[in-house]
């Protein structure tokens, strides 16, 4: 961005450039007032120039061509006045000449009749010196009405210049031009003092008025009939030259004002032969990409607009053709996967039937056969629950999936969740807090569905909170028509790594795929889950730090098909490493000391402790409000240095690097629903059948 755009934008909102295009502070109220109302009537012309290329274009054209009739206006008008005044000079300078020949004659007698010297002399004597220069001035005049006018002056130092009464040498002129005003005294002193012909531009000034008109003086000193110096000047206004130059200058704009408009219009009109089909085809594109495979450009010519046209329908069309078969293809797939899905189930009863008979009579096998039986049991409510997820994301991909929303109070979904997920917790040596459940928080929504998302969420946190407690909260905000509620579920396990957020709502995706399946999970769990929130409307959002744990927020509006503006919990916690002014190392951030909260890290499992105490509230809870802890019996880990009561609580500080949160309603942090290990799942079977059949 160059300097003056960046001036521009500071000045149209309202703030000072500092130096690098820095803003300065707080900026007066004043001034902010100021700024706002010259601002708001430039902002639609601003916009409409911004997103209007052929009035760009135009109004560019427009502008040069004014500067380049001005230009040539200039330049013609300057050469026409220069040729007027070389005119006038010459005619002028011709006219002034004879006169002042005339006038030497007249003063030397020129009289035929008077030939000799005596009758001369004696003509001199009987003719008084003011009455010949008035008559002298009224003949020379005589023959340059509206032409030019004539002045003379006395040359004596002793004659007052004012007196012009008859009977004195004073100042003569002819018509009403005031002589005093209008020779200027430096040609005066010139004539004075130097003989030959001057001249000079000045104004002419009337008698009783003070407006000029711009004339050209000529002027030259001459003897009287009595051999008196005299100061004779012819003035030349400038009044049909005037006249001339500015009919030319008025000519000359009224053409270049045809011209501009003319140019305007032929801009206009050039323009928009090629715009048009560019807005054509920008409008297709849209259309294009709003699903309207069929739309095609109109073709007319062969220039290269038509070209252009050409190219973009075979655009389109391969486009179309593409898309079409891969929605053939996405069609055969769902179909595949639904058929699929619907035909095992046939052989996977009669299968389970079978199983069912030989778990029943295991304890008359050998040990071998009996794990086996077993085993064969656990893997089939896996292959179910996989089915059963398959199923529901073929009606997803369908569109077939149906919301049956009723009031719920999501503090009774939390309930069941949590109790169908206490046996999982208790054997990971966790404890589930809740908080946030002294009042109600209603909403229209799926029972099923959300408690089929927040069992995915409190499953998953525990499975990878590697011991450590889980936290549900549930808040609301709003009113019946604008208000949202949420549940978020926070784990302080492996958390996220940056870029893992984006993946983690993906289908079959796991952070680690080396890391064991302990729940037998199919990795669609959250697949499922985001689909079921964005068929509430609402959000499925997760933020993460690596080794400082995750957390995944539920987000649904009040009232079923209403937008959400915002969700009452924020998304990152209040315990995360940046809230508490910690750095990637865990060490507290330079400056951050004074702002930043004090908030504990959750401990991590395995501390030495020298005698056991009761489970206590995990020290990542802020003090004070409403939690209910779901107590649990877990006995003491050999060989982990864990406390007797199974909270594995240690003073050491959590030192993990931060993440970046995730504040987007896409795919969010961790991968989807765990899957059992083989060798687990006798431990874990009721579990299992809770999570895996219901969408885990």
């Amino acid at each position: 961005m160059s300097f003056s755009d960046r001036l521009a934008a500071r000045l149209l909102r309202g703030g000072q450039l500092l130096p690098d295009g820095a803003v300065s502070g707080p900026v007066h109220p004043l001034l902010r007032l100021f700024s706002r109302w010259v601002r708001r009537p430039l902002l639609p012309a601003l916009r409409l120039w911004r997103r209007n290329i052929q009035l760009r274009v135009v109004a560019t054209t427009l502008l040069m061509s004014l500067a380049v009739v001005l230009l040539l206006g200039v330049v013609v008008v300057g050469q026409v006045r220069n040729g007027l005044l070389t005119a006038k000079a010459q005619a002028a300078q011709s006219q002034a000449v004879g006169g002042f020949e005339v006038a030497r004659k007249l003063a030397d007698g020129g009289d035929e009749n008077h030939s000799d010297d005596n009758s001369r002399t004696a003509s001199r004597g009987t003719q008084d010196s003011a009455t010949w220069l008035t008559s002298l001035v009224e003949q020379l005049a005589s023959g340059g009405q509206g032409v030019f006018s004539v002045v003379a002056l006395s040359s004596d130092s002793d004659e007052p210049f004012g007196d012009s009464t008859p009977g004195t040498r004073g100042p003569r002129a002819s018509g009403d031009v005031d002589p005093e005003r209008s020779v200027p005294v430096e040609l005066r002193r010139k004539l004075d003092s130097k003989s030959g012909t001057f001249r000079q531009y000045t104004q002419i000034k009337r008698i009783g008025s003070n407006d000029g008109m711009p004339a050209l003086i000529i002027g030259k000193r001459l003897n009287d009939v009595n051999g008196n110096q005299y100061q004779l000047y012819y003035l030349f206004p400038f009044s049909q030259e005037a006249e001339s130059l500015k009919l030319v200058t008025g000519t000359l704009a009224t053409a270049g004002v045809f011209v501009v408009i003319l140019l305007g219009a032929i801009a206009w009109l050039v323009v928009r032969q090629v715009v048009t089909p560019v807005r054509m085809a920008a409008g297709i594109s849209e259309r294009l990409a709003a699903g309207l495979l069929q739309e095609r450009m109109k073709v007319t010519g062969e220039d290269d607009i038509a070209r252009l046209g050409e190219s973009f329908n075979k655009m389109a069309q391969n486009l179309q053709l593409k898309i079409q078969q891969l929605e053939e293809l996405s069609r055969m797939q769902r179909r595949f996967v639904s058929d699929v899905s619907h035909e095992l189930r046939t052989p996977l009863t009669t299968v389970r039937m079978a199983a069912d008979v030989i778990h029943e009579v295991r304890d008359e096998f050998d040990p071998a056969t009996a794990r086996s039986a077993e085993l064969l049991r656990g893997q089939l409510d896996r292959f179910e629950s996989l089915l059963a997820e398959l199923l529901e994301i073929s009606r997803f991909d369908a569109g077939a999936a149906a919301l049956e929303a009723e009031p719920v109070d999501l503090r009774d979904v939390v309930n069941r969740v949590i109790e169908g997920a206490e046996p999982l917790a208790e054997r990971k040596g966790s404890r589930i807090v809740v908080r946030g459940a002294e009042h109600p928080v209603m909403a229209e929504a799926d029972p099923r569905r959300v408690e089929r998302i927040l069992r995915n969420l409190v499953v998953n946190a525990v499975e990878h909170g590697e011991g450590r407690n889980v936290v549900v909260r549930l808040a609301s905000a709003g009113g019946r028509s604008d208000g949202a509620v949420a549940v978020a579920v926070r784990d302080y396990g492996v958390g996220l790594k940056p870029g893992e957020a984006t993946r983690v709502f993906n289908r079959f995706w796991r952070a680690d795929p080396a890391r064991a399946r302990t729940t037998g999970g199919t990795g669609l769990g959250l697949s499922i889950a985001i689909e079921d929130a964005r068929l509430h409307g609402g959000w499925l959002q997760a933020w993460g730090e690596p080794g400082g744990g995750s957390q995944f927020r539920l987000t649904l509006p009040r009232t079923a098909g209403e937008k959400l503006r915002g969700s009452p919990i924020p998304l990152e916690p209040e315990d995360s490493r940046r809230n508490r002014g910690l750095d990637e190392q865990g060490r507290p951030r330079p400056g951050a000391g004074r702002g930043a909260s004090t908030i504990p890290a959750q401990p991590r499992p395995g501390a030495q402790h020298a005698a056991a105490r009761p489970a206590a509230a995990p020290p990542a809870l802020p003090p004070g409000g409403s939690t209910r802890v779901v107590p649990q019996h877990t006995p003491a880990r050999k060989g982990d240095g864990a406390r007797a009561d199974g909270t594995g609580e240690d003073t050491r500080p959590d030192t993990v690097t931060t993440g970046d949160p995730v504040t987007t309603d896409g795919p969010g942090a961790r991968g989807g629903a765990a899957a059992t290990d083989s060798t687990q799942q006798e431990t874990g079977r009721d579990v299992e059948r809770e999570g895996g059949r219901r969408g885990h």
